[in-house]
């Protein structure tokens, strides 16, 4: 991008898009130009199929090279989601997960509000042809739907990111509501997943889960669990010195 040309993106805090496991470098450029024309400037493309920087991509984002430049590489999801606090995850599916299920303009009101309290939000999108894996829905705080017609229900990632892009800004510049009182601040996704490995180390250390077969299960019910809970940067610090604690007196005890 040139140095002498002004950002075209939305002012203030904004959400990040994060693209797992694209197949097509044409899709990801077309996606860069869906975000700018309405203001989203942060892209995360996780594991993608195709290589970076990408010609195809950059022919297909017309021009949208405040996106591109900025194009973040990671090679898991748990890494795009580091310094994320709030997660919504599109999905045609309706999961067996205990999640709120949102419409593009609800996800986007939420979004915006918590991006004017500070908070780094994302919305995430599934690879073009498989879309996301219950492992990677589970992480998200709400789940998206985007209502289509029952008969053709097919989204290009682009139209759907364009659709939650487009909600996000009609809001975002709409009149803040009166400012209450400054709330905890949440957890990040790491914080979390740190949480659940620390947890789940101490259970596998006193046999906990009894046979392999049961983990998997059990494992996937704790997580869904802690995410659920919504939890802030303070309870989780408190929830690892427990563990902590606990592990070290069966240590002290065993001694």
């Amino acid at each position: 991008m040139s140095r002498d040309r002004p950002s075209v993106g939305l002012p203030g805090n904004k959400p990040v898009v994060i693209l797992c496991r694209p197949q097509i470098g044409d899709n990801a450029g077309a996606v860069a130009r869906a975000m700018l024309n309405f203001g989203l400037t942060e892209l995360r493309l996780v594991k993608p199929d195709f290589g970076w920087p990408n010609a195809k991509a950059v022919a297909a984002a017309s021009g949208a090279a405040e996106v591109l430049n900025g194009v973040r590489i990671v090679p898991t999801l748990a890494e795009a989601l580091t310094d994320i606090e709030h997660l919504y995850a599109t999905t045609a599916r309706q999961r067996e997960l205990a999640k709120p299920i949102l419409t593009p303009p609800e996800a986007a009101g939420l979004a915006v509000a918590q991006c004017r309290e500070g908070r780094r939000v994302a919305f995430l999108f599934g690879a073009e042809r498989t879309g996301l894996t219950t492992d990677e829905t589970m992480l998200a705080d709400a789940l998206v739907t985007i209502p289509t017609n029952p008969m053709f229900t097919s989204l290009n990632i682009a139209q759907a990111v364009l659709l939650m892009a487009y909600e996000h800004y009609v809001r975002h510049d709409a009149k803040a509501p009166p400012r209450q009182m400054a709330e905890p601040k949440p957890a990040s996704k790491a914080e979390v997943a740190g949480l659940i490995d620390h947890l789940v180390g101490e259970l596998d250390r006193v046999d906990f889960f009894r046979k392999p077969d049961r983990r998997g299960s059990l494992v996937l019910t704790i997580a869904q669990l802690l995410e659920r809970r919504a939890m802030t940067s303070s309870e989780v610090d408190l929830m690892r010195g427990m563990v902590k604690e606990l592990a070290g007196g069966r240590v002290r005890r065993a001694g």
